[in-house]
């Protein structure tokens, strides 16, 4: 074991007398209150309605909390259905096993109905929350250093992690330090954060774009993080299930991205200019100009339309 290291604390639960309080339920609700706060704030420094934000995260947390339950079962419905397991686990979200793609999936969806039962703008919604979300994962994702989950290979760096036996990965059991991959996706976070941020102050995006750009940048680095883990982790046609979903999300938050880039529009003709392909006649001489009147005057006595051009509608007086 190095000199210096990052341990992981003795347990991951802790108890209020008789309740048991699960550290990476905490790590979570933490995450998901300070994200909310941070909405709230910057929804109202855009002038939007005070409390709204709070008003819609009695729907969208509870839904949201659903659909990364949702996610984690799905994904791992081995272990709690099947010979010898207990389906009574589903229900033990203080122990771990949430999706973070569950819970922003759900809890947009959830947001954005409310905002139309509201008849709120839920564009000006998501250009507030886009950054706060990623700040939310970066606290939320400290969980797994309770539960000793989301690590990579052996380090011996000075804030490598210590990973107790009964955690470690098969065929690592003789190692004690690895790479905390839960930090660096919390570093990622903040970056993204950052980035986000940035782009809608310099690009002025919309709201569903600031979001699009959001849930790309943190899919690209929920693939490194977990293309590196050797810990456990389900999968599906031999991809890591997490790695396949958040391919998934890059690619359609990609193509909405780029499939809603605005256009250049042309501008707009002075209005001394002439339509293209249309000039003013004029005469070439004075002659011309002369023979020209002549033939008009013909025209007058006559009846007739002047020579070299075809009658018009006549004018009513």
């Amino acid at each position: 074991m190095p000199a210096a290291y990052l341990p992981s604390p003795a347990s991951a639960v802790w108890h209020l007398g008789a309740i048991p309080v699960g550290a990476y339920a905490v790590c979570m609700v933490l995450g998901v209150v300070t994200g909310l706060w941070l909405t709230d704030r910057r929804y109202l420094k855009a002038g939007g309605q005070p409390g709204f934000v709070w008003d819609m995260a009695t729907v969208a947390v509870p839904v949201g909390i659903i659909g990364a339950r949702a996610y984690a079962v799905l994904t791992r419905f081995h272990f709690y259905f099947g010979p010898g397991r207990d389906w009574t686990q589903v229900f033990r979200v203080w122990d771990g096993g949430m999706g973070v793609a569950g819970a922003v999936a759900a809890g947009a969806v959830a947001a954005w109905a409310y905002c139309r039962f509201r008849q709120v703008d839920a564009g000006a919604i998501a250009l507030a929350a886009a950054p706060a979300l990623a700040v939310a994962q970066a606290i939320s994702v400290w969980g797994n250093w309770f539960t000793q989950e989301l690590y990579g290979r052996p380090s011996g760096l000075p804030w490598a992690v210590a990973i107790s036996p009964q955690h470690r990965a098969g065929g690592f059991q003789s190692v004690a330090t690895f790479q905390p991959l839960f930090l660096y996706e919390s570093l990622l976070d903040l970056i993204v954060a950052a980035v986000v941020g940035y782009a809608i102050r310099r690009f002025a995006l919309s709201g569903g774009r600031a979001l699009a750009l959001y849930a790309g940048l943190w899919a690209a680095a929920g693939c490194l993080t977990e293309a590196t883990r050797i810990d456990y982790s389900p999968t599906t046609f031999g991809l890591r299930t997490n790695v396949l979903a958040m391919l998934v999300v890059l690619a359609a938050a990609s193509g909405y991205f780029v499939g809603t880039r605005p256009r250049r529009e042309r501008p707009a003709a002075r209005p001394d200019e002439q339509p293209s392909g249309q000039r003013t006649l004029r005469p070439r001489s004075v002659s011309a100009a002369a023979a020209q009147d002549v033939r008009i005057g013909r025209a007058a006595e006559t009846g007739e339309p002047p020579t070299g051009q075809e009658p018009g509608p006549q004018l009513q007086h």
